[in-house]
């Protein structure tokens, strides 16, 4: 892989998953050398999208970032209104530097 790349992915929750689960894709993010992370919380846009089974606690946001930065993302933002391009420029810039 090449060094000089910068690799972001992010989550939804709220759709049903468990915390193992997430826990489990933030692993195998890592093993694939995924850089930076951004963990939200899923919200309906409209009745005919999928409902949100379950709404997560502020708590468990910092938990799961917590748990990223132990497994060496770079950055990780997580809370409920993060969205994948949420604040993209600040997290690059943070790993350029």
């Amino acid at each position: 892989m090449d060094p000089t790349l910068v690799t972001k992915s992010g989550l939804m929750l709220g759709l049903g998953e468990t915390r193992d689960e997430v826990i489990k894709v933030m692993g195998d993010l890592r093993e694939a050398s995924c850089d930076l992370f951004t963990i939200g919380q899923y919200l309906r846009p409209s009745p005919n999208h999928h409902p949100v089974v379950t709404f997560i606690s502020p708590e468990e946001f910092s938990e799961h970032e917590h748990i990223g930065r132990e497994m060496g993302f770079i950055e990780v933002a997580a809370a409920p209104l993060v969205r994948s391009s949420y604040k993209a420029a600040e997290l690059y810039a943070k790993v350029k530097g």
